[in-house]
């Protein structure tokens, strides 16, 4: 077999398009893998829509890699990350994840949603035992993200999570079980989402037009929404942090320093560390984390990414190459 098939971003707007293209040849440091399954992520969108650039398309998108290495068959997940430097000042003093020269698995590497894929050995991380392939993919952005996300609230005892989607889905479950309360946010009207929320162990589940019944110590904001980040402000405690935690956001609103005033913080996660992923992928079956995952098969991905533009189902969605 010399050929596989692959969905690319080809330009900003279009939909992705199959096409056949020879199987990558890895090269030093880099591992063959044989790809299981591809979590989406709305960094996808992003791309697609140009709010994040591709410099050098077309590009083979996905970043949420679940693959075996060929040859033997060693499971590895394949992030975000997917090489930085070594020698800046942020990779030497444990912040590569804002390495300048860093390149990201589906925006400047082709990522999973192929058949096959190459990646930085460097930089492919060990996924536990025990989750099936399409369930472990959301981990590896969804809940590495969520997790850097989680940790910048501090010791906040009272959560809000804003967008309830792949990473809200899995961080709730690990606030839970380190004894926080949590209360979830969806698009107004999204009762199925608050059903969801509930159901994981939110004390509070409504739209995010609402105020929850008490003052959250933290609230991170997965939506890619900026008027999110005043309306978490106005359900914040004094001293308290708001998290943005997307890649992209559309423009904050102006608010009243009243809405900031008396400590309280608004900070952003910018993409993540190989340690996030140690330390993540370690926690995640002592919880255990669950996820619950839509499949798609390859062909159509297209369909996938405008579910999930449209909030079409619960959980996350990963595609599940032939």
């Amino acid at each position: 077999m010399s050929s596989m098939k692959a969905m690319i971003f080809e330009r900003v707007g279009a939909p992705l398009r199959l096409v056949e293209r020879p199987i990558p040849v890895p090269g030093d440091d880099q591992l063959l893998l044989k790809v299981s399954a591809c979590g989406l992520c709305r960094t996808d969108l992003h791309l697609i829509d140009g709010e994040v650039e591709i410099a050098r398309p077309p590009r083979i998108l996905g970043h949420q890699i679940v693959g075996r290495t060929e040859p033997g068959g060693a499971r590895v997940g394949v992030p975000w990350l997917g090489w930085t430097c070594g020698r800046c000042r942020y990779c030497l003093s444990g912040r590569e994840n804002l390495c300048p020269q860093a390149r990201f698995t589906g925006r400047d590497i082709d990522g999973g949603m192929a058949q096959w894929a190459v990646a930085d050995r460097r930089f492919c991380l060990p996924i536990p035992e025990g989750y099936p392939d399409e369930q472990a993919a959301p981990l590896l952005c969804a809940g590495l993200i969520g997790h850097r996300a989680l940790r910048m609230c501090s010791d906040a005892t009272r959560l809000g999570l804003y967008g309830f989607g792949a990473s809200a889905h899995i961080m709730i479950q690990v606030a839970r079980h380190e004894g926080r309360e949590v209360m979830a946010f969806t698009r107004p009207g999204d009762a199925e989402a608050q059903r969801f929320a509930m159901q994981l162990g939110a004390s509070w589940a409504g739209g995010s037009d609402q105020r929850p019944p008490a003052e959250l110590e933290a609230a991170i904001v997965f939506a890619p929404v900026g008027a999110l980040v005043p309306a978490a402000l106005a359900a914040l405690a004094p001293g308290g942090t708001v998290v943005c935690a997307g890649i992209h956001m559309s423009d904050i609103p102006s608010f009243p320093y009243e809405l900031l005033w008396k400590e309280r913080c608004i900070r952003s996660v910018a993409n993540l560390t190989r340690l996030d992923g140690e330390q993540f992928l370690s926690l995640a079956p002592r919880v255990p984390v669950s996820t619950r995952v839509t499949t798609y098969p390859l062909e159509r991905a297209n369909e996938a990414l405008q579910d999930l533009r449209a909030g079409a189902f619960t959980g996350a969605a990963v595609i599940v190459p032939a």
